[in-house]
């Protein structure tokens, strides 16, 4: 995604089970590969995963209005 991803939008490299079709790729972004997983992180399940994330993007879009 050129212009990166925003908040609320998967990424155009998930597959239809949120998979990450470049997984290893030297064309994976490197904020993904940063990505550490944690048990705060990934919760119990996907549906906690998808809350931290969702939660993530949150806390770090941009203000309106800019």
């Amino acid at each position: 995604m050129p212009h990166g991803k925003p908040a609320g939008v998967p990424c155009v490299q998930l597959d239809d089970k949120l998979r990450c079709r470049i997984f290893g790729s030297p064309d994976r972004p490197a904020v993904c590969a940063s990505l550490q997983p944690s048990h705060e992180m990934c919760g119990r399940d996907a549906g906690g995963a998808m809350a931290w994330l969702t939660r993530l993007e949150a806390a770090t879009a941009p203000a309106s209005g800019r």
